[in-house]
């Protein structure tokens, strides 16, 4: 089942048109976040970079878009789904169709999803997770590149050419052949006691959880740390290299071509931030 403007639909219903923008356009934007035991994880965060999406993308922003009305529209939709205590939530936000904004309406419409998570706390995983560099196509620095939105046709591609090469994953690149993060989340490298990781400028997706694990670093006595420009070739020099992701948390990178890395640093954060989520 899906809330879509505030009317809740089974899930297999056939209830967005051939003149929905989000479809022949990609102008749709979207948050993914947590629901554990009721509570938002990060929610503050993430609905102001909802609504700062938004204002960068000129949608109209309707007054009652407040924090407290997409709260109740996710619970009224848990409660339909109340044999799961735990949720992964899409929160989708696009444009109504194009004869209204042919028209100077510019409206609004909104969806959430919602899909069973199975562990309450940001875990990190063991198992093996490979990536090779993605260098068919290139991602544009700027603003827009920051955006979690649907029109992202160079992550789709990436995510078929690593499941074509078995790579659990795909390294993406800026056109200015910077390393700007993966197909499935934002980088951190570890040389040493330096951590670093790619500037929103240069493309990055700039989402909640990289706020979140950037400003646990800032305060952390035990690493410099640094938002710049990454080369490919310092993936190959880094000591440990992770994944963050809005869901799955920290994904930490086991190989690279023939360099393989540790976790040390990633068992280390893990604690901080579920401390900080559980706070959030």
């Amino acid at each position: 089942m899906v809330n879509f403007d505030g009317r809740l639909i089974q899930g297999s219903s056939d209830f967005l048109n051939h003149q929905n923008r989000a479809f022949k356009f990609g102008d749709a934007i979207f948050e993914r976040l947590r629901l554990i035991s009721g509570k938002l994880v990060f929610w503050e965060d993430h609905y102001f970079r909802l609504i700062s999406s938004m204002r960068i993308l000129r949608m109209k922003i309707p007054m009652e878009f407040t924090m407290e009305f997409f709260e109740q529209e996710i619970s009224r939709l848990t409660t339909e789904n109340s044999a799961e205590a735990n949720f992964e939530v899409h929160l989708f936000i696009f444009r109504k169709n194009s004869e209204g904004l042919s028209q100077g309406q510019n409206l609004v419409s909104y969806l959430i999803e919602l899909k069973p998570l199975a562990e309450t706390f940001y875990q990190i995983k063991s198992k093996p997770f490979e990536l090779e560099l993605f260098k068919d196509y290139y991602i544009a620095p700027g603003l827009l590149s920051s955006l979690s939105s649907s029109n992202n046709l160079v992550l789709t591609v990436a995510e078929i050419f690593s499941k074509e090469n078995d790579y659990d994953a795909c390294f993406l690149l800026n056109s200015n052949k910077s390393v700007i993060g993966t197909t499935k989340g934002n980088i951190f490298l570890v040389k040493e006691n330096l951590v670093k990781t790619p500037q929103v400028s240069e493309g990055v997706k700039n989402t909640v959880i990289r706020k979140n694990v950037a400003g646990i670093f800032e305060k952390w006595d035990d690493y410099e740390f640094q938002q710049e420009p990454v080369s490919p070739f310092e993936l190959q020099k880094a000591d440990e290299l992770f994944v963050v992701d809005d869901i799955l948390g920290i994904i930490p990178v086991s190989k690279y071509r023939k360099k393989e890395y540790s976790n040390e640093v990633a068992k280390k954060l893990v604690g901080r931030l579920n401390t900080l989520a559980r706070l959030s």
